[in-house]
């Protein structure tokens, strides 16, 4: 009896940490998406609520950027995102951090140059804070993939 109640017990809390890594990948994929929203349209306070003060922004091109510059630079229009499409997302969650992996197409006029393309693989590190997910650190490579 008690060999069946452990056994069951078990077997619940199994299914609820795999429905709640479910809900965390939904939810991570939900403030992804955001980011990339908020980083088209450089929405100071959209940014702010999605980053830690602690970011760490890394540029293809060697470059690291803080929380306060990274901000800057989106809502001055010095990194301007015309578009931003992403591929091939992969999100992993292990305890209360994400990691994310995805392709990046993006379409920028920085500081009102003429528009050029940019593809990048890019690494998101998530971690959740209470009940958000707040992004911590971001890694551009470039890439030769096309969309």
């Amino acid at each position: 009896m008690i060999k069946k109640l452990i056994f069951a017990m078990s077997f619940i809390l199994a299914i609820t940490i795999s429905a709640q890594k479910i809900n965390d990948k939904d939810a991570v994929n939900a403030v992804a998406e955001k980011l990339r929203l908020a980083m088209i349209s450089g929405e100071k306070s959209e940014l702010e609520s999605l980053i830690l003060p602690e970011l760490t922004y890394g540029h293809s091109g060697g470059h690291i950027d803080d929380a306060k510059e990274f901000v800057e630079k989106l809502v001055s229009k010095k990194s301007d995102f015309l578009t931003i499409d992403i591929t091939n997302q992969n999100v992993s969650i292990v305890g209360n951090t994400a990691i994310v992996r995805h392709h990046f197409y993006a379409t920028t006029a920085d500081a009102g140059k003429a528009p050029s393309d940019v593809t990048l693989d890019i690494l998101l590190v998530w971690t959740k804070v209470k009940n958000d997910w707040k992004l911590l650190a971001r890694q551009a490579v470039k890439s030769e993939k096309k969309k």
